[in-house]
């Protein structure tokens, strides 16, 4: 197993101490004050506050002049300008709140905007996917890699739903249109990060979403890459965190995905 550097170290260290905090909350969802950012489809209430102040804490000490953008807090310029980290510290929110157990803490680190390390913590499931540039992807202690699967036809897909108060939903239809009757199942998991980390270790073949910030995508973006997958943006261009969109697939059917994704009009 490679060892990872302090840094990584700490980035892991942080999700897995955010996401002990996340499990004790959500043992007791019903006394949690749920509240509402964007109207009444987008929640959030004070796990989601915690975790991130948590994360944010252990992170500023040991690189105090680095940037900071979180979900929940926004961007905080550091002096160093070169490096910032993003932070979701609770992807998967409304999954939380029903008591599905399938949410992250998301922890990245980018360096002139492209991202150089992640972390993708998944709690209930006691998986911790990790990756920093050159040193491979990794679940827990095991080396991972994107799926090997040859064709289209033989491809589970992840994509991110549009929900109400979400743009693109006519894209999403014409995509289902496309893509239904050429794969061998689509999935939605309601977390982002988890349908990316899904993809690094080959359970998934792909994973896109037309509406995303960069909290939800960026560790994922370290973590696919090095398992050997190809990550754009959506029309095929070079990814950019703050652009909205994200694709990430084996490079196997990436060419085919794309096509099958492109614009409704």
């Amino acid at each position: 197993m490679t060892k990872p550097s302090d840094l990584l170290t700490t980035m892991i260290a942080a999700a897995r101490t955010a996401g002990d905090g996340l499990m004790r909350d959500f043992a007791a969802i019903d006394r949690l004050d749920i509240r509402h950012k964007n109207g009444p489809a987008d929640p959030f209430s004070e796990a989601d506050l915690r975790a991130e102040e948590t994360v944010k804490t252990m992170l500023s000490r040991a690189a105090p002049d680095y940037g900071f953008l979180g979900e929940e807090g926004g961007l905080i310029e550091g002096r160093d300008k070169h490096h910032v980290w993003i932070v979701d510290p609770l992807d998967g929110t409304a999954n939380f709140l029903i008591g599905l157990p399938l949410f992250a803490v998301n922890v990245a680190l980018a360096r002139d905007g492209e991202v150089i390390a992640g972390v993708t913590h998944v709690p209930a499931l006691g998986e911790t996917f990790r990756a920093e540039l050159g040193g491979g992807a990794w679940l827990n202690d095991e080396r991972i890699q994107v799926s090997r699967r040859a064709a289209m036809v033989q491809s589970i897909l992840s994509v991110g739903i549009p929900f109400a108060g979400k743009p693109r939903h006519e894209q999403f239809v014409a995509e289902m249109e496309r893509l239904t009757p050429r794969v061998a199942g689509i999935r939605r998991l309601g977390a982002g990060a988890i349908d990316m980390a899904y993809v690094a270790c080959g359970r998934f073949d792909a994973y896109w979403e037309q509406s995303v910030s960069a909290w939800d995508m960026a560790a994922g973006v370290a973590i696919v890459r090095e398992a050997g997958g190809v990550v754009t943006n959506t029309l095929g261009g070079p990814l950019d965190l703050m652009g909205g969109t994200v694709l990430a697939t084996t490079p196997q059917i990436h060419a085919e995905l794309l096509e099958a994704i492109s614009p409704a009009s």
